[in-house]
């Protein structure tokens, strides 16, 4: 890439720390370039809020904002939440939300005929990867600039001397200035005090959450939920029909109030290194339980047990950007194939903390009680004899070999 052919850059644009600098750090170094800033909206709702005025106010010739929430929603969470997909313990909510972005990105950068894409990602974390492949995947000849890779700034309090310097407002300080995304899915924590790990996560300080509350500050009373689902999509909370959209922001309301979906994980990222964050997903998390719960009765086993194992395979995918790949396209089809009976209801008890699972109800139900049942059935127990000698011969054919 020659500096002097770039005229015109497309930057993916939060207002965050990293983004806000990067506009001035463009224009100084890349022959006062148009920067284009674009910011994908995948509910990270307040945060968008005087987006425009800051981003021209630093040097971007424009905003686009673009909504892509349904996208984001239908087209990502809820294909990864069917697949079963964790990574590690996490939900993924950063993971799937890049390649949604990205490929809002690059269509913009098309449409306005820049000569590069830009984005703020750091060269120690797993969003650079994730934003790459999929600018690969749909633009592969566009050059990409990641200052992180070229400027000397070397620390976040290094860049906030950067922003004072060049007068880019921030809404954040030096004590509170946590390395954090946030979107409709999950909210994610990183920095400070988190980096020492014999730290406990500050739950209880007033701010440190925002989707949600401590247990320790839950209600004392349960609260319980039912959700329908139609073929592994959610379609109804509380017996109200609503857009899976709509479902999870009502979750994380509900979810959040009973301190559901707190987790603390030290992960393996992409890059090779360890890192710990804190994780808020209220709904995510009780989404994915319900939706586990009611698989448990419509899966036969082996169905179950294969998928449960390429679960691994599409987090993986997931986690280290690779969404746009024959692969995850392939898994995908096999999830959908899995869920075409998993309709039914779920009902569960969130309290403090916990989800308690409640009751379930599918008309393909593959659970029977009468012949599962400790009373009289039809079930000849004395089956299990014949079946038991034949599952058992290897065992006692190597038995006597060994006895010989």
């Amino acid at each position: 890439m020659n500096k002097a052919d770039i005229k015109k850059v497309v930057l993916a644009y939060s207002g965050g720390l990293d983004t806000s600098i990067i506009i001035p750090w463009l224009k100084e170094n890349y022959n006062n370039c148009e920067v284009i800033a674009v910011s994908g909206n995948v509910g990270q709702a307040d945060e968008l809020e005087g987006l425009e005025e800051k981003a021209l106010k630093t040097g971007a010739s424009k905003l686009y904002v673009l909504d892509l929430t349904d996208d984001y929603v239908d087209n990502y969470i809820i294909p990864t939440m069917k697949a079963g997909a964790i990574y590690e313990e996490y939900l993924l909510g950063t993971s799937h939300a890049r390649p949604c972005i990205a490929k809002g990105l690059v269509e913009i950068a098309l449409k306005e005929k820049a000569d590069a894409i830009c984005h703020g990602c750091t060269g120690k974390g797993n969003d650079q990867v994730r934003f790459e492949l999929a600018i690969k995947h749909f633009a592969p000849n566009m050059p990409i600039i990641a200052p992180w890779r070229e400027w000397d700034i070397k620390s976040r309090d290094e860049e906030i001397d950067y922003a004072e310097a060049h007068n880019v407002p921030l809404k954040i300080n030096r004590e509170t200035n946590y390395s954090k995304d946030k979107n409709l899915w999950h909210l994610s924590h990183e920095g400070l005090d988190l980096e020492d790990t014999g730290n406990e996560p500050l739950y209880d300080k007033e701010g440190f959450l925002e989707m949600g509350v401590s247990p320790l500050k839950a209600p004392d009373e349960p609260t319980y939920i039912t959700i329908d689902f139609e073929q592994g999509i959610p379609v109804a909370l509380n017996d109200e029909k609503l857009t899976a959209k709509e479902i999870i922001l009502k979750l994380n309301e509900l979810g959040g109030a009973n301190g559901i979906g707190l987790l603390d994980i030290v992960e393996n990222r992409l890059v090779g290194m360890k890192c710990r964050g804190v994780y808020e997903t209220p709904g995510g998390t009780i989404l994915y339980r319900a939706h586990e719960y009611l698989e448990s009765v419509c899966l036969d086993k082996m169905t179950l047990h294969e998928k449960q194992r390429l679960a691994i395979t599409f987090a993986e995918l997931v986690y280290n950007g690779q969404w746009f790949t024959p692969l995850r396209e392939a898994l995908s089809a096999f999830v959908d194939k899995t869920q075409e009976r998993v309709t039914g209801k779920v009902r569960l008890k969130l309290y403090k903390g916990n989800i308690i699972k409640a009751g379930v109800w599918s008309p393909y139900s593959l659970y029977s009680e009468e012949i599962a049942t400790f009373g009289e059935s039809d079930y000849n127990q004395a089956d299990s004899a014949g079946f038991i000698n034949l599952f058992g011969l290897p065992i006692k054919v190597q038995a006597m070999v060994d006895g010989k």
